[in-house]
């Protein structure tokens, strides 16, 4: 049976909807949490395994404790607590 449709008579295939949770500022839902550039464990949390910053769209942080976490990175970045880049050994 030789189906009478073209090729551009397909129906279009409907995509799933991505459902994404709500991201939600960390220190802002429990206050006790502070951010202080002495707390490298808590700010390690904010860096890539390269050594950058991780922006506030995918960490999820508000603005205002986006500032104080980049701030505080920088400061545990010039006093040897945080390195600047990750050292990594090439193949050879």
């Amino acid at each position: 049976m030789n189906n009478a449709r073209g090729r551009n008579d397909r129906r279009p295939r409907r995509r799933r909807a991505f459902v994404s949770r709500k991201k939600f500022c960390r220190f802002c839902a429990d206050s006790s949490i502070k951010i202080d550039y002495k707390d490298v464990r808590l700010l390690r949390y904010y860096i890539t395994e390269k050594g950058k910053i991780v922006p506030k769209r995918i960490s999820g942080t508000c603005s205002s404790h986006q500032r104080q976490l980049t701030t505080a990175i920088k400061r545990a970045r010039n006093i040897a607590l945080l390195p600047f880049v990750q050292s990594t050994v090439k193949p050879m």
